[in-house]
């Protein structure tokens, strides 16, 4: 019973580290997730990969598209697809902003997949623009430059 306790947690922070290097957020926004039993299991053993999932619109909903979600170990032949296809909840309201909003060149990705305070597993998504070489070089620049003041200061 303790070794179950340790192993499942409430308290996860699963972020996608790369996505504000490559795009510019132009807004955020939290959406519930549809998962499986096992899903939500490996979720809280904090086995999951947003590095290159994307969410698209089909038929006026929202869908996540290749988030990698690990097995669960102790899942039977019930286990899920490792990257299926997954539906946002949202309100219909927020989801017309979003299609109004997704402009040419504007995508939508997710940030950030954590466990609300109620146990429910949520996905914050970002209304987001690409950058090009030289934001990124402005952004890796403006890094170097806060490193050094913070080193001086010590």
């Amino acid at each position: 019973m303790a070794k179950e306790k340790e192993r499942f947690s409430n308290n996860i922070q699963i972020k996608n580290r790369r996505a504000s290097f490559e795009y510019q957020f132009i807004e955020t926004h939290i959406a519930g997730i549809m998962l499986f039993g096992t899903e939500i299991k490996s979720i809280r053993e904090g086995k999951a990969n947003l590095q290159d999932a994307f969410c698209v619109f089909v038929n006026e909903e929202l869908w996540v598209r290749q988030m990698h979600i690990s097995p669960y170990t102790q899942g039977t032949h019930y286990n899920h697809d490792l990257t299926r296809e997954r539906k946002l909840l949202m309100n219909k309201r927020e989801l017309k902003k979003l299609m109004g909003k997704q402009e040419k060149g504007l995508t939508i990705i997710p940030i950030r997949l954590f466990i609300n305070e109620r146990g429910l597993a949520k996905l914050e998504i970002a209304l987001a623009k690409g950058k090009k070489l030289h934001d990124k070089r402005d952004d890796i620049k403006e890094k170097d430059v806060k490193r050094e003041l913070d080193r001086m200061q010590f």
